[in-house]
Order: C-alpha cells, then sequence, then structure tokens
C-alpha cells in the first residue's frame, strides 16, 4: 500500500505545483516580488498539508528561538525538496544559494531571478565566488537571511558528504552568525524511489555559531552540530509501514 500512497502523492504533487506554478506568472510578469515570495510560502505549507493528508506525515519545527533578528547566515542539510520549499515558510524572503544551471529551469528559473537569488557557476572558478559574495552581501545589507545547502547536494539519511569550502567564504566574507539547521525529511520525502512512509518529519534550528571563528573551528563545528543533530532526528523519525 506503500507504494499507492507514494505514487497518490507524487501526482497530486506534481498537479498542484503546475497550478501554483501557472497562477505565478501573473506576479512573475508584473515583476512583483513580494508577491512571489508570498506565494512560494503558500506553497510550502500546502505541502505539508499533503504530506499529512496523504502520506501520514506530520511536521514539526523545533529551535524558532535560535533565529537570529535581522540578516544571517542559514547553513542546512539538505535531504529532499521539501528542504528548498519550507524554507520560504520559515524565512519570508531569504535569498538561496543555489547552481546556476537551475535558472535555465522555465518558469522556476525566471522566479528565483525576480526573487534576487544567489546562483552560482561552479565551474566559474575565481570569477564565481566574487559573484556569489557580491550577491551575498547584497542580500545582507537587506536584511534577508542567506541560506545555503553546505554539502552541496541532496543526501540519503545516514549518508556523509563533504562540506564544501561555499559556506566559509561566507562565513568569513560576512561576517554574520551562523544559523544551522537539522532535518530528517530524507525519510519522508526520499531523493529516490516511490517510499512515502508515515512519521513525524522534523526540522531543528540549532544554536547559532558566532562570527569570527578561525576556518578550522568553524567547519568543524557545524559539522558535528549538524550531522550529529540529523542522526539523531532519523533515528527518532521511525517511519511505520
Amino acid at each position: 500500500m506503500n507504494w499507492l500512497r507514494a505514487l497518490l502523492f507524487k501526482t497530486v504533487f506534481l498537479g498542484w505545483t503546475t497550478i501554483v506554478a501557472v497562477y505565478s506568472l501573473v506576479p512573475m510578469a508584473l515583476n512583483r516580488r513580494a508577491h512571489i515570495f508570498a506565494m512560494n510560502a503558500f506553497w510550502a505549507r500546502s505541502l505539508n498539508v499533503l504530506l499529512r493528508v496523504i502520506c501520514g506525515v506530520t511536521v514539526v519545527i523545533e529551535g524558532r528561538e535560535h533565529i537570529p533578528a535581522g540578516p544571517a547566515l542559514v547553513a542546512a542539510k539538505h535531504q529532499s525538496l521539501w528542504d528548498t520549499a519550507i524554507i520560504f515558510d520559515l524565512f519570508g524572503t531569504p535569498a538561496v544559494v543555489m547552481k546556476k544551471e537551475l535558472l535555465k529551469i522555465p518558469i522556476y528559473g525566471w522566479l528565483t531571478r525576480i526573487q534576487g537569488m544567489i546562483a552560482v557557476d561552479r565551474e566559474g572558478g575565481g570569477t564565481a565566488l566574487k559573484q556569489m559574495l557580491k550577491d551575498a552581501r547584497a542580500a545582507r545589507d537587506a536584511g534577508r537571511k542567506i541560506v545555503i545547502f553546505p554539502q552541496g547536494t541532496r543526501t540519503r539519511p545516514g549518508e556523509r558528504a563533504e562540506y564544501q569550502s561555499g559556506v566559509v567564504a561566507l562565513y568569513r566574507d560576512l561576517k554574520l552568525p551562523v544559523l544551522p539547521i537539522a532535518l530528517n525529511s530524507g525519510v519522508f520525502w526520499p531523493k529516490k524511489g516511490m517510499h512515502h512512509p508515515s512519521g513525524t518529519l522534523i526540522l531543528r534550528f540549532l544554536p547559532v555559531i558566532p562570527a569570527g571563528l578561525e576556518r578550522d573551528e568553524f567547519m568543524a563545528r557545524l559539522e558535528h552540530d549538524i550531522e550529529t543533530a540529523t542522526a539523531e532526528l532519523e533515528a527518532k523519525a521511525l517511519p511505520q509501514a
């Protein structure tokens, strides 16, 4: 029965996302950034409803008291498409560090341009790094949260991937506190496959890492905090068949 539930969820998800994308063409044509962010937040909340109604997944957000007021660098574990959606409901107007190739996706790419996302050419070397930092400074100065997935890719539950240097470059240049995020979304919305078990999907904000640490100390603390908390949340998931 699980695969039938997963098939129903994917079908409804794709259909609903298409409808939201089509409706977003109006504010996109009018260059209404605030309206686009509001639609993204609405879409993210609607995914939580679909997960609960179809898959029996309850979404819980922990540690909101750790969210800094004003601009901050947010470093999040990345296991699922859900992670990239929920940040719009959590932060309102985030500036997300993303792969430049995503700009080529119809509608999605156009929307991210209007929203002022930080698109990075991974093959661009020093030039791409300078542009990323320039865009991130502009987002910081506008009071936005800058969101990066420091491993640069989605990982499966229990999988470890190297933390990339981009997060260090942003940390040292922006001189902002870092808000780490751990989660277990990959248990309930996996990177691949037709498996959407029921249970409790948890996203946890962790204590802020202050600005000004040395590179190695910062990276060691960031990886330890995120990976330790993520392993705990994965163990607590205990999905039902």
